[in-house]
């Protein structure tokens, strides 16, 4: 699923994700594939909405959540 980073909680390592089809979806830390702290620096500077992402949704004990997320303009970045 494709969708935009909509909000980053930074002193709990969160966010959200906005999907394409409107819908949002929690993400961890954990569940951002390349460098978190790059991540958070670009959504300062750039805002919400403006770092595009893909995403697996999965199934959690609190609804479904976003796994596997990728920015788009970085899709080789190793972790």
């Amino acid at each position: 699923m494709k969708g935009t980073i909509k909000n980053i909680v930074l002193n709990r390592q969160f966010g959200f994700i906005r999907a394409a089809n409107d819908g949002e979806y929690f993400f961890h830390k954990q569940d951002f594939n390349g460098h978190w702290t790059d991540l958070v620096e670009d959504f300062g500077h750039g805002g919400p909405e403006n770092i595009e992402v893909t995403f697996d949704v999965v199934d959690s004990p609190k609804g479904p959540r976003a796994a596997n997320v990728r920015r788009l303009d970085w899709p080789n970045q190793a972790v």
